[in-house]
């Protein structure tokens, strides 16, 4: 069913961008970025880039704030602001390195360990849900040549 939005853009000529990948790579983020809106960030108040640093940490106990802003590819002051808000959520904790005044080792913190384990099935099931159009294979296919692009920059 197409919505009224819908109706509107198809009379809206994007011009060239119609045959360019990045214009159909954005599109598809925002498309993700929605449904992700509607599945976890009502219920669990996490966005997409707040769940990203989330399972980073997780996955990488300690680890620093200017590694994290490192392997999510974010300016390190931007990072502050996304840890304040995952300190204040009580996720994470924020320990002070020894012998470094200025760096903070993150690790999740208890409220953080339950949180995580089940924000992660609700992104799964709906990463699942969005991609449904999709076989299998297809959405397996997809992910590869993705990562080609990204990983060959």
């Amino acid at each position: 069913m197409m919505t009224e939005a819908r109706r509107e853009e198809a009379d809206i000529s994007f011009g060239a961008m119609t045959g360019e990948l990045g214009f159909h790579l954005r599109r598809a983020q925002v498309a993700a970025f929605k449904h992700f809106l509607h599945a976890v960030t009502e219920a669990e108040g996490i966005t997409p880039g707040l769940y990203g640093m989330l399972q980073v940490v997780a996955n990488n106990p300690g680890l620093t704030q200017s590694r994290l802003a490192e392997a999510m590819e974010v300016d390190r002051s931007s990072i502050v602001k996304v840890v304040n808000q995952l300190t204040e959520k009580d996720l994470i904790s924020r320990d002070a390195v020894p012998n470094d005044r200025r760096s903070y080792n993150l690790r999740l913190t208890a409220n953080g360990k339950l949180a995580m384990r089940r924000i992660a099935d609700r992104v799964m099931q709906q990463d699942l849900s969005f991609s449904s159009d999709l076989s299998e294979g297809e959405r397996n296919t997809l992910i590869q040549l993705l990562k080609r692009l990204y990983n060959n920059q």
